[in-house]
C-alpha cells in the first residue's frame, strides 16, 4: 500500500444521507475507539497545566466534536481533579450534536453541544483552549490551513490538534481495531480510509507554517497519533 501521499476521499460518515441508525452506531463505535486510543490522555496534560495557572474556569471549545466523547471525558477528568472548566463542543452534524447531548444528559455532565460549521462560520473568541480530534484528515490541505488559522485567531492561549498518523502500522491498526471493537460497517469502511487521508508529522508542520502558527510543535503519541500544539504569545 502506497502511503507516500495522502488519499482524500469522501467517507461514509460524512454522507448527509447516511441513515440515522447507522450514523448513531458509527458514533458509538468511534467513541469506543477514541477511548481505547487515549485521545483524552493525549490532550489532558496541557489542559491541566493551564487550568492550574488560571484563577477562573478554563474555557475549552472542541471543534467537530462528533459523538462528544472527548469533551465528556475531559469533563470527567476535570471533575476528578477538582478543576473548574467550561467545556463546549460543536459539530456540523445535527445528528451528532443530538447524540452528544443525550450522552451529556445521561452522565449529568455540564457540557454544552451546538451545531456549527467550523469551516464556514466564525469561531467563538472567548475560549482559552481550542481542540480538535480526528477531524483534520477529513478536509483538504487548504481547508486544514484555514481551520488552523481560524483556531489561532480565536484561542486565547492554546490550540491542540489530535489526529491520526499516516503510516503502514496505523493502517494495519485501523483495519484490526475497527473490526475488533465495533460492529459498525461505517467504521469498518472509514477507519482505514481515515489513515490514508491523514497527515505525516512533516506535513502537519507545513500546515502549521502556512497558518502562521509560529512555534507550533508536532509530537507523536501511541498508538499512531500526532498532536499539534500551538501556544499564543
Amino acid at each position: 500500500m502506497d502511503l507516500l501521499t495522502r488519499e482524500l476521499r469522501p467517507e461514509a460518515m460524512d454522507d448527509p444521507a447516511l441513515p440515522p441508525a447507522r450514523h448513531r452506531q458509527a458514533l458509538r463505535g468511534l467513541a469506543r475507539l477514541n477511548l481505547l486510543s487515549g485521545s483524552t490522555r493525549i490532550l489532558w496534560p496541557a489542559i491541566a497545566k493551564l487550568a492550574r495557572r488560571q484563577k477562573r474556569a478554563l474555557r475549552i471549545l472542541d471543534l467537530a466534536s462528533g459523538a462528544g466523547d472527548v469533551p465528556l471525558a475531559l469533563w470527567r477528568r476535570a471533575r476528578r481533579a477538582g478543576m473548574e472548566m467550561e467545556i463546549h463542543g460543536v459539530d456540523v452534524s445535527p445528528q451528532a450534536v443530538s447524540f452528544a447531548r443525550e450522552q451529556a444528559e445521561r452522565l449529568g455532565a455540564a457540557v454544552r453541544f451546538d451545531v456549527l460549521d467550523v469551516l464556514a462560520e466564525p469561531l467563538p473568541v472567548d475560549c482559552d483552549v481550542l481542540i480538535s480530534s480526528l477531524f483534520l484528515h477529513h478536509v483538504s490541505e487548504d481547508d486544514a490551513t484555514l481551520l488552523l488559522n481560524k483556531m489561532r485567531h480565536a484561542a486565547r492561549h492554546v490550540v491542540m490538534i489530535n489526529d491520526l498518523l499516516r503510516s503502514k502500522s496505523g493502517l494495519a491498526l485501523a483495519h484490526v481495531a475497527s473490526r475488533l471493537f465495533t460492529s459498525s460497517d461505517v467504521v469498518h469502511l472509514d477507519a482505514p480510509q481515515s489513515v490514508r487521508a491523514s497527515f505525516t508529522a512533516p506535513e502537519l508542520r507545513m500546515l502549521a507554517g502556512r497558518a502562521e502558527m509560529d512555534g507550533a510543535r508536532v509530537s507523536r503519541h501511541w498508538p499512531q497519533r500526532l498532536l499539534l500544539t500551538w501556544q499564543a504569545t
